[in-house]
Order: C-alpha cells, then sequence, then structure tokens
C-alpha cells in the first residue's frame, strides 16, 4: 500500500484537496494527514504493523489507511457488526500486532485478551488503539491488505492481497470509466469489504478527488450527497443499484454520475435498465472476487445487451477461461467451470498469523468456483456456482438460470431460488421473492411466465415464497445460506404463496 499512500500524500503535499465527505461533512486532506500522523504516533513511528481496523464508511478508513501504509504495514479491516465469535476466529488467522477500534469494539471483541495488551492510547478521535510487539510483516510476503471474504466452511477467510494488485484493479477501472485525477467517487458497499477497499479507499487514492461514503444506507439521502459533490462513479451490488434507482425515480437525479459498476449477486437486464435510465447513467455489469479483484467489465460504450447481459471482459493482463471436469479448456460458447489468471490474484489466505499461498494449477490459474461461458465478442458470462444446484430427481437444476428467469417477470424485483428437502426426489425447487410495491406474485401467474420466456417445465419452482427483502450479508450480497434457512422455516410453517403438484 506504500505506493497508492505515497500517490496520495504527493498531492495533498501539492494541494490541499477535499479527500473524504461523510456523514459529519467534507474533510480536506490535510486533516487527513494529521490523523494519520496522529495515529502513527500511537502504533510507533514508522514500525512496520499488522494493524486491525475497524472499517467503516467515514474519513477514519482512510486516515488508517495512510498511517498503516506510509509505514510499510499491513491493514487488516472487519466490519463493526463482526461478532465477538467471528472476530475472535478471524484474530486467530491474521493475529496482528496492533488493533484500532472504537472502545465499544474492544470490550465487545475483548481485544485485550486476544491481544494481550490493553489500551495503549487513542487515535481518530476517541478511538482505541493497543499494540504488542511487532511480529514482522515480512509474514505476508509483499501483502498490503486482509480482507475477509465468507467460506462454505461458515467461517470466514482472510484474504490477503497485495498493493500492487489493488492498484492495477483501479488502474483498469479508472482507465475503463474514464476517470480524470480529482474526479469525485462514492464508497456505499462497506469499506470492511475486499472489494470496496480497493475500489472506494484505492482509487480515491490513485485519483486525489473527494470520496463520497456514508455510515447508514439511505438511498435517498446518499443520492442526494452524491449529486452535491458530483460523482462520476460509483461501484455497488445489485440491490443497491435497484434501490438508487428507485429513490431517482422519486426524488431526481442529476447528469454528473457517468458509469456506475455493479457486481456481487444475480441481475436482471430490465430491471438494471430501469435503473440507469433513473440515474441518467450507464450500469457496467461486472465479475470479480475478493480473491481476484473486479476482474472483468465492459465499456460505457457497449450496447445495453452487453453492459448489462453479460459480465464483461477480462481486464488486459488478465485472462478467463472454462475448463471440463479433467481440468481441460473448454471451446468457445460451451460451460466450464471458472477458472482466472492475472495481476490482480491474491497472495493467499491468512491462516495462523502466516501466508497460505493461494493454491493454482501448475500453469498458474486459480479455479473461482463459477461456471463460465466464454462469447465470441470476448465477453464472458457466469453460469452460476459450481455448487449452485438443486438435484431433482437425480436431474441437475441451474439455480442462476431459473432465477434469471424468474427475475425478469415485470412484477419481480428480485429473486433467489433455494433446494427444499424432499423425501421422495431429494430436492424440490422453492423461490424467494421481492415484488414491486403493491404488485403480488402468484405461482400460477409466474410459472405462466416462465412458460412464455421459454424455462423447461423440468425447472420450474413448485414453491414460491414472497418476502420484503432477500437475506443479504454484511456488504449488501445475497446470502444464499440465510435465504435457504428462510424458506425452509417458511415452507414448515405453510406460508408459501403457492406449491405445484
Amino acid at each position: 500500500m506504500q505506493q497508492l499512500v505515497k500517490q496520495f500524500l504527493d498531492r495533498a503535499a501539492a494541494a490541499d484537496h477535499i479527500a473524504v465527505i461523510d456523514d459529519s461533512g467534507p474533510h480536506p486532506a490535510s486533516e487527513i494527514v494529521a490523523a494519520a500522523d496522529d495515529l502513527a504516533a500511537a502504533l510507533g513511528d514508522g514500525v512496520p504493523r499488522t494493524v486491525l481496523v475497524q472499517a467503516d464508511n467515514s474519513w477514519r478508513t482512510l486516515a488508517a489507511t495512510v498511517a498503516v501504509g506510509r509505514a510499510g504495514g499491513v491493514i487488516a479491516v472487519v466490519n463493526r457488526h463482526t461478532t465477538a465469535a467471528e472476530l475472535a476466529d478471524a484474530f486467530d488467522d491474521i493475529r496482528p500486532d496492533a488493533v484500532v477500534v472504537d472502545p465499544s469494539a474492544f470490550e465487545e471483541w475483548q481485544l485485550a485478551t486476544l491481544l494481550g495488551a490493553g489500551p495503549s492510547g487513542t487515535a481518530l478521535d476517541g478511538w482505541t488503539v493497543a499494540t504488542t510487539d511487532p511480529a514482522g510483516v515480512g509474514r505476508w510476503s509483499g501483502g498490503g491488505l486482509i480482507g475477509l471474504t465468507s467460506g462454505s466452511t461458515g467461517r470466514a477467510k482472510g484474504v490477503v492481497q497485495s498493493g500492487d494488485a489493488i492498484a492495477y484493479a483501479g488502474a483498469r477501472t479508472i482507465e475503463i470509466n474514464d476517470l480524470r485525477p480529482g474526479d469525485p467517487i462514492a464508497a456505499i458497499v462497506p469499506l470492511s469489504s475486499t472489494a470496496a477497499f480497493c475500489f472506494g479507499i484505492g482509487v480515491a487514492l490513485q485519483l486525489g478527488g473527494p470520496l463520497v461514503t456514508a455510515s447508514r444506507w439511505r438511498p435517498d439521502a446518499l443520492l442526494e450527497r452524491m449529486g452535491a459533490a458530483g460523482v462520476r462513479w460509483v461501484m455497488c451490488v445489485p440491490t443497491m443499484a435497484l434501490q438508487l434507482g428507485r429513490a431517482a425515480e422519486e426524488h431526481g437525479a442529476g447528469d454528473d454520475l457517468a458509469s456506475m459498476t455493479v457486481g456481487g449477486g444475480p441481475m436482471d437486464l430490465a430491471a438494471l435498465q430501469r435503473a440507469e435510465t433513473a440515474l441518467h447513467t450507464r450500469i457496467l455489469r461486472v465479475f470479480g472476487m475478493s480473491e481476484c479483484l473486479g476482474h472483468t467489465s465492459p465499456l460505457p460504450t457497449d450496447p445495453v445487451e452487453v453492459r448489462l447481459g453479460r459480465d464483461g471482459r477480462p481486464f488486459p493482463g488478465t485472462e478467463v477461461r472454462g475448463v471440463d471436469t479433467d481440468g481441460l479448456p473448454v471451446p468457445e460458447g460451451e460451460v466450464g467451470r471458472a477458472q482466472v489468471r492475472g495481476p490482480s490474484l491474491f497472495l493467499g489466505y491468512a491462516r495462523a498469523g502466516r501466508l497460505h499461498p493461494v493454491e493454482v494449477t501448475a500453469d498458474g490459474w486459480f479455479p473461482t468456483g463459477d461456471l463460465v461461458r466464454r462469447n465470441g465478442d470476448g465477453t464472458i458470462s457466469i453460469m452460476g456456482r459450481e455448487k449452485d444446484v438443486i438435484i431433482r430427481g437425480g436431474r441437475n437444476i441451474d439455480v442462476l438460470e431459473v432465477e434469471t428467469a424468474v427475475a425478469s417477470h415485470p412484477g419481480i424485483e428480485s429473486a433467489c431460488v433455494v433446494p427444499l428437502p424432499d423425501p421422495e426426489l431429494g430436492e424440490r425447487i422453492g423461490v424467494l421473492v421481492v415484488t414491486e410495491p403493491g404488485h403480488p406474485v402468484a405461482l400460477p401467474d409466474l410459472l405462466a411466465h416462465l412458460g412464455s420466456v421459454g424455462l423447461s417445465k423440468t425447472k420450474w419452482p413448485e414453491y414460491l415464497f414472497q418476502v420484503e427483502a432477500l437475506p443479504q450479508t454484511r456488504v449488501g450480497k445475497l446470502s444464499r445460506p440465510e435465504a435457504k434457512d428462510l424458506a425452509a422455516r417458511l415452507h414448515r410453517a405453510g406460508t408459501q404463496i403457492g406449491a405445484a403438484s
């Protein structure tokens, strides 16, 4: 992170620009630098450390990044909503030698016990700083950021990314979206996520313009703040894009937001098109992951069916391919198991305070766990997760295919297809739906629509549950485990809207 921080410090020395606009107002770069100086002193001036930071969507996260990165340290970001048990697991994997959190989190997370040291000072306007003997940052093999990502085991994994990877992903995004030095951007996904940190903090450090953010998700207020600041670009998840679009339909939107990068969940072309029309912008549907940051994107000049109907093209220098069960590349147009390699590939996972190197194929490809199809125009289409299938009577049913068809219903805003246990068939197909306000959708209506769009009858949902919102992770992505649990509870309670025999 040192080079990115140096870019920020050089710009701040040349001109005192507005660096952050958050809930407390605008914060000039000089204020961020002064706060970073105070934090550096509390951490031990010039000592490279692995620092666990409570990353909120405010000026504090940028100031902490400057303080830690300037010293050549590693910043590990966590969300305030992390439970004590989750934090203890993450702490065991990262084993930081300093923490910077608000006082209530320090107590709730029992950090004095975990760190083996009590508070040693305060910084960032009253936050607790505690340190112990530094273990050296060489253990991360050049890593600059550790972010947590949910794993299939239920325990979050610490993804170790280098400053070079963050700079690469940010630079490619800047080029694709035609951003210029000093342009304002927004960070609306929690900055405790690896992707949000990269495309919020990282891009802002490179551009040297204002980073507009908010600690609470209020689409109307956020849209107003972004408009007042002249935000040119933002990265978010589909739910956020749709809600911002509805806020724009009600309250209006300016013309400064040139483009919006959207990834991290199921997307419907028609719904996204309505949102971008209301927002007076171009939405770019992308694909990426904590382990290989945002590695595809379309161009703002691409036609709508490419921008919103596919998942972008690999960044220059990044490659994506699909392979069969034997690991051999599949031809263009066929679906295979996705693999990626490129400059934004992570270094590995944090385990027991050390880097566990990334496991790749002999020729350097990382399996993402997704299914992918390469299209003739260089774009890719993500066809779901390898494990996101429902096995009904021995037939594999692609969850994403069914979700896409369900979400194309004009009365349905978003959907999540889930398996429901069945003693005879093994699993049946259920779907959670969020409908347009005042327009409930019954199962027979949905099935008629699915027939009209050509979805095979063998893939039609057998149960439909209408909910106010789909379960989400802390960074706004669809939480499939929680959706599955919710559908199971509704099914047991007999609250489904309809059932097919």
